[in-house]
């Protein structure tokens, strides 16, 4: 343990590491444990602090998941002797294009080989990174679960020095008689690996200009449900994508279908967040695509035992930001290191943590601290990691631009000749013209959508979905959805857009509600629901909503997911 040192200035209490990591994710994980690889074989020391604001690792973590294993050969050749939990190799891929009732299946031999999941696992990432937790401490990594890193630490140059974590017991009229201010984790470096849209990142991302040479930032929200099947339903190592119904040709997304483990089938569902119709729901999409042959047929007789949502980075090569920052790094999802067609970012994500950790090694082991790691940068650049980014860098685009059908065969097209061409493209590369949020149209010009009433056995509604998740916040602390100004949403968002959020949102944290007579409209968070998908953060037309992590290890706490 490092040493406890009184810092006066704030009032806490702060403790000096070589490495502060935040975010027990892929790439946090994989950071800390080549840091401490590094040291072994140079027989040194380095001190390496994980923070992860779940209650414990892997407790936020939710993902398809089909691992590509690239990266964990790279970093534990031995994994499957140590007993990482990659234990259903893919053994069928399938890929539908979805109508109303029907389906056609394309062949895979259609796609790049790049697109096939030959030599991959399905998975819980949330198991594997409680695994890779347990890789991690047994080298001398300090992890500490249920301890959200709330802001940063600047020093007098405007450094990143380290950051804040473990603030208990604010409530929603300041401090309670159970306050602690947290503490200040320092480091000679920070990674920030906080996943798609956290907090601290979008902060440094705005203070230090981060992404003003990127295309705007895209996301996708992903839904999904834990299922345990019969055995007639079970078809072990299946992977089915689907793409169409019941999205129209304008709505980008598609759905993943997994089959692994104890009979479980992991079925979810993307939506990008560009869509325009603010009256869709993606959760309701969702529910309603369940019930398609195609899907329902593996779910028959089975039981839904877990659920949840999570933004997921869209953006690609054209919106990765600029990686360093005077005194740390953005790792993993924080950096969308997302491949969108191949719906897969783990890999990319530890293979971030690595270079992260490499650079950082070396520049410590220099004497050095605080500076920019342009080294992590230079790797990435020569990487596979951005390699594999190349390739794919027009698909987003092109959906974006053409639409689901038109511009899911030119992506195709795309993706063939470019990884035949060593990436050269004929279309170039292609950028993002605007982020999500401005992509909303107003209600005025779409039709509202009416859905069908959860049935109950296939389908369900928000909130005992909710309950599926395992979710929990003190009641007490202040609301962790803050908006910059209250009356936005009724005075601007309802009239103009209908107010989205209670739509957009998979875990009906927001409400309008309207007095006896229909009249005097409400704004209501119930921020006990949230999930941390933070899609409200990234959708919010107006960008009023600012996401920021509640106190100690609040939240979802997902199983197997």
């Amino acid at each position: 343990m490092s040493e406890g040192v009184a810092n006066q200035d704030y009032g806490r209490e702060s403790m000096e590491y070589d490495v502060v990591i935040v975010g027990a994710g892929p790439s946090g994980l994989a950071a800390a444990i080549r840091l401490k690889q590094l040291a072994q074989q140079a027989g040194t020391e380095i001190s390496v602090a994980v923070l992860e604001k779940g209650s414990e690792v892997g407790a936020h973590i939710l993902s398809g998941a089909v691992i590509d294993p690239i990266a964990i050969n790279e970093l534990l050749p031995n994994w499957k002797e140590l007993g990482a939990p990659l234990e259903t190799p893919v053994t069928e891929d399938k890929f539908l294009m979805l109508g109303p009732q029907g389906s056609l299946e394309l062949p895979m031999f259609a796609m790049p080989g790049f697109m096939h999941n030959d030599g991959n696992y399905i998975a819980s990432l949330g198991n594997v990174c409680r695994w890779l937790g347990q890789q991690a401490e047994g080298l001398g990594v300090e992890i500490y679960p249920g301890m959200a890193a709330s802001e940063a630490v600047f020093d007098a140059e405007g450094r990143v020095r380290g950051v804040v974590a473990g603030v208990f017991g604010m409530t929603k009229d300041g401090p309670g008689p159970d306050y602690q201010p947290g503490v200040e984790l320092l480091g000679k470096y920070v990674f920030i690996g906080e996943g798609v849209r956290g907090s601290i990142a979008k902060v440094l991302k705005a203070k230090y200009g981060l992404c003003k040479d990127a295309s705007p930032e895209k996301y996708g929200i992903g839904i999904k449900e834990l299922w345990q099947v019969p055995d007639d339903c079970f078809v072990p190592g299946l992977v089915q994508h689907t793409t169409g119904w019941p999205l129209d040709d304008k709505t980008g997304g598609g759905s993943f279908l997994y089959h692994f483990g104890d009979n479980y089938v992991a079925v979810g569902f993307v939506v990008h967040l560009n869509y325009k119709n603010p009256w869709l729901s993606p959760f309701d999409e969702f529910q309603r695509f369940k019930h398609h042959p195609e899907v329902a047929k593996f779910l028959e007789g089975g039981k839904r035992i877990a659920y949840g949502a999570r933004a997921i980075s869209e953006g690609g090569l054209q919106s990765v930001p600029k990686l360093h920052f005077p005194g740390g790094v953005l790792l993993g999802d924080s950096a969308g290191f997302v491949n969108v067609p191949r719906i897969k970012g783990s890999h990319n994500a530890m293979k971030s943590g690595m270079m992260a950790a490499e650079a950082a090694f070396a520049a410590i082991q220099a004497g050095r601290s605080g500076d920019e790691l342009t080294e992590y940068a230079e790797a990435y650049d020569r990487s596979w990691v951005k390699k594999e980014l190349h390739v794919v860098r027009n698909a987003k685009p092109m959906l974006s631009k053409f639409g689901t059908a038109l511009g899911g065969a030119l992506s195709m097209f795309d993706m063939w000749t470019t990884s035949t061409l060593g990436g050269f493209s004929f279309f170039g590369t292609m950028k993002h013209t605007k982020g999500d949020a401005e992509s909303t149209g107003l209600a005025k010009d779409h039709k509202p959508i009416v859905y069908p009433k959860p049935d109950g056995v296939l389908s369900f509604d928000k909130l005992s979905s909710v309950f599926l998740s395992n979710t929990n916040h003190d009641e007490n602390q202040p609301a962790h959805l803050r908006l910059r100004d209250p009356s936005v949403p009724i005075s601007v968002n309802l009239p103009k857009f209908g107010e989205p959020a209670r739509l957009y949102c998979p875990a009906g944290v927001y409400e309008v509600l309207y007095d006896d007579n229909g009249q005097n409209p409400k704004f209501q968070i119930n921020f006990q629901n949230c999930v941390h998908c933070k899609t409200c953060d990234i959708k919010d037309p107006s960008q009023n909503i600012d996401w920021t992590t509640p106190q100690g290890g609040d939240g979802p706490n997902y199983p197997n997911m």
